[in-house]
């Protein structure tokens, strides 16, 4: 009994150990270097060289463009990828939320383009978005779905999501694709 106390305290500092190394993902500079040498150009006093500097970075940040090595994006295409990819399970797209918390991230309305079931006859529906959302629970409509529905997906907790089809109760679903 003492030797099994002993095990269980020791195998939880080796947890909290193992715990305490574990690193994180690195995160992605908050500004992409070919920008941060436009930008850096503004400390230059001298009118000529700060010009000259301008000149210099916003030419290779023009081909870094063209190479594909960087990539501007606007709010609403930042928003049409937040919408895109709403449900989805995918790594952190955080650069995907600078100043847009609290625009609408907990829910999105679509349109229903396809109607389905799954091998357990529960709902399969793809949006006009091609976004395939499955029912997870038992739930049954009073009114079954149909191209041109609308739908209304609201996130839930701890990774979960209702899905309303014109306004009646919400079921349980997952995107899938």
């Amino acid at each position: 009994m003492r030797s099994n106390f002993h095990s269980l305290v020791l195998m939880g500092l080796m947890a909290t150990v193992c715990a305490g190394t574990a690193r994180a993902a690195p995160r992605p500079a908050a500004t992409a270097a070919a920008v941060k040498a436009v930008t850096d150009c503004r400390a230059i006093a001298d009118d000529a060289q700060r010009l000259a500097c301008y000149d210099k970075t916003v030419a290779a940040m023009q081909a870094a463009q063209s190479a594909g090595d960087l990539m501007t994006i606007d709010r609403s295409q930042r928003k049409a990828v937040r919408r895109q990819t709403f449900g989805l399970t995918l790594p952190s797209l955080d650069i995907f939320d600078r100043g847009e918390k609290g625009e609408g991230e907990d829910q999105i309305t679509a349109k229903v383009a396809r109607v389905g079931h799954d091998q357990d006859g529960h709902w399969l529906l793809t949006l006009d978005d091609g976004a395939v959302w499955d029912q997870t629970d038992d739930f049954e409509l009073s009114h079954d779905p149909h191209p041109g529905s609308s739908v209304l997906i609201k996130r839930g907790t701890l990774g979960s999501f209702f899905l309303k089809v014109d306004g009646q109760e919400a079921i349980r679903a997952r995107r899938i694709q």
